[in-house]
């Protein structure tokens, strides 16, 4: 399923979300600048490798400088291809605006920077001996649309929806768009993995998805939950800013 647009009016200019996905197409065009070799000495030097935090003995021994943690943020920026950067930056931009009215700018990004943190977190301690890089602002995304579940629940996604060779334009509530998607992330991340190491950071995507639910309890503002789900008329408060 491929989300096209919500229909969750968006009040304010999302100022920081054009901000974020500008940092990262920028992150992208630098790494499309490297060679192979220098990419990968990127991942390592600028992605989470949960061995290098839980294993300093080795992280030492492979020559792995010394931060100040630094890599649990710029994690956040980078992308191993032109489809991963798409489909992260496509879902910021569907659900990211109207998370952003609420929040407020500067809320914004905390809320996103926190949930990344909460995803990678969560990627680290599923797998702490892992010496491969997580890059991608999945996590991050994530945690955007857990937020977008709790405010907008009845909201409806316009979804493409592949039908062998008749595409479908259906529109899914969110809740049940959303849902699927979390669900998915659970389900993949039980499955075993064939090869023995996981290719995409599944439990990044369900820490990330459940911090945003958790952490927009907190960044919601009074009075700026313009079309937020209100629970007596089963309707967006479209009459009053004031939730």
């Amino acid at each position: 399923m491929i989300p096209i647009r919500d229909n969750v009016p968006r009040v304010h200019m999302p100022i920081m979300v054009i901000g974020i996905i500008a940092l990262n197409v920028l992150g992208f065009l630098y790494e499309q600048s490297l060679g192979p070799r220098a990419v990968v000495q990127l991942f390592h030097l600028f992605g989470v490798v949960p061995a290098r935090f839980f294993e300093p003995e080795w992280a030492a021994w492979a020559g792995y400088p010394h931060t100040l943690g630094w890599p649990l943020f710029t994690y956040m920026f980078l992308h191993s291809g032109w489809l991963h950067l798409l489909l992260n930056m496509w879902m910021l931009w569907i659900f990211g605006d109207n998370i952003e009215d609420v929040t407020g700018h500067g809320g914004f990004v905390v809320f996103y920077l926190l949930c990344g943190l909460a995803a990678v977190a969560l990627h680290m301690l599923s797998d702490t001996g892992s010496a491969i890089p997580i890059v991608g602002a999945s996590g991050a995304v994530a945690g955007v649309m857990g937020a977008y579940v709790v405010l907008y629940p009845h909201g409806n996604v316009l979804t493409l929806v592949p039908l062998f060779f008749l595409p479908l334009l259906l529109r899914i509530p969110a809740l049940v768009f959303l849902g699927v998607w979390f669900l998915t992330q659970i389900v993949s991340g039980l499955l075993p993995d064939g090869d023995g190491a996981a290719s995409v950071a599944w439990w990044a995507h369900i820490g990330g998805f459940v911090a945003g639910i958790l952490l927009i309890q907190i960044f919601r503002r009074r009075g700026h939950c313009y079309f937020c789900y209100n629970p007596d008329s089963r309707d967006y408060d479209q009459d009053s800013p004031v939730q």
